[in-house]
């Protein structure tokens, strides 16, 4: 899917600070509102967001590429999100509406992928990340429960297509508060392998902004390739990135599919992507192997494009691994 939205300027992402409490069930508002068109949105200069650090996490300069999830309306339809604010370490149920200009809610969807909607839900450290498919009732509203391990702010993404005729694919995004002790934690450095549920997935190439590459992900399981991948909506990968800072959403999916004659089940699953600004990203890759879904993560940066032959700048051959895998749901729990 592609990510066709405009870039709007990053809001303030947390508003607690490490230790303190950050907020108590449904009087908490969301710790984000929905931020106002900036002025880089007609391709002016990108704002700069701070970083895990602190300091600015160096996606300023302009959009090469338009990048999804920062708005919450776009292309004539809104996330209507109805639960606005949970609590860490409890089951809640997550419902919301996507409405169409009048107002009304949206009922029919085209399948992409195995299905009407993808829901995803990332904390806005990037800790913890979840790849949901919900339940839609006859009068339009979508509802999945959800168990958020940590307190602080997180970022819901719908990515959908409506059926009306030409509609295009949307991404939009709404945020969310989850009450409790709010403890930061910071983005892993960059990783080229992951560890996840006794799997190794290395990853090979990186992101550019406004070029594509490819990105290449092999998948072994004690020391040996795993051959025997089984498809996950309709591939034998999926993957979602996230820039860091203001979660710009970059949806990408792999180069051939199952039963296409040339595409193999593993161990190797390919990507082409292109990153919408210089700035560090976080990679999710879902799997599915012996009937689970598994979720590796990998962190990378994404500047300025070598020329042939040169190294990617953003993933360092041989660059040691980092907190790798994502904190996800296994199957049935993964909410597909």
């Amino acid at each position: 899917m592609h990510a066709g939205l405009r870039i709007t300027a990053f809001a303030a992402a947390l508003a607690a600070t490490f230790g303190t409490a950050y907020g108590v069930g449904e009087a908490v508002d969301p710790v984000v509102e929905d931020p106002a068109p900036a002025r880089h949105e007609s391709h002016g200069e990108a704002s700069q967001a701070p970083n895990e650090d602190g300091g600015q996490d160096g996606h300023g300069g302009h959009e090469t590429e338009p990048a999804g999830g920062l708005q919450i309306s776009e292309g004539g339809y809104t996330l209507d999100l109805r639960t606005r604010s949970v609590t860490a370490g409890e089951r809640t149920g997550l419902s919301f509406v996507i409405r169409d200009d009048d107002g009304r809610a949206v009922t029919a969807y085209r399948r992409e992928h195995d299905k009407e909607l993808h829901l995803i839900v990332a904390s806005r450290d990037l800790g913890t990340y979840r790849h949901l498919h919900p339940t839609r009732a006859a009068d339009g509203t979508w509802s999945i429960p959800v168990d958020l391990p940590r307190a602080g702010g997180y970022r819901v993404f719908a990515d959908f297509t409506p059926a009306a005729k030409d509609a295009e694919n949307l991404t939009l995004g709404a945020d969310l508060a989850a009450s409790g002790t709010y403890e930061p934690q910071r983005l892993p450095a960059p990783n080229s392998t992951a560890d996840v549920d006794g799997y190794d997935v290395r990853l090979d190439g990186g992101l550019r902004p406004g070029k594509e590459t490819e990105l290449k992900l092999k998948v072994s399981r004690d020391g040996h390739p795993v051959t025997n991948l089984q498809p996950y909506l309709g591939a034998y990968g999926h993957l979602v990135a996230l820039r860091s800072g203001d979660l710009a959403y970059l949806h990408v999916h792999p180069n051939g599919e199952p039963g296409d004659g040339t595409t193999e089940p593993g161990p190797e699953i390919s990507f082409t992507a292109t990153a919408p600004s210089t700035g560090t990203y976080r990679l999710f890759l879902d799997f599915k192997h012996e009937g689970k879904v598994h979720t590796a993560a990998f962190t990378v940066r994404a500047g300025a494009a070598t020329g042939p032959g040169e190294a990617p700048s953003d993933v360092p051959a041989g660059a040691p691994s980092g907190s790798s895998s994502a904190e996800h749901e296994g199957e049935p729990g993964h909410g597909h």
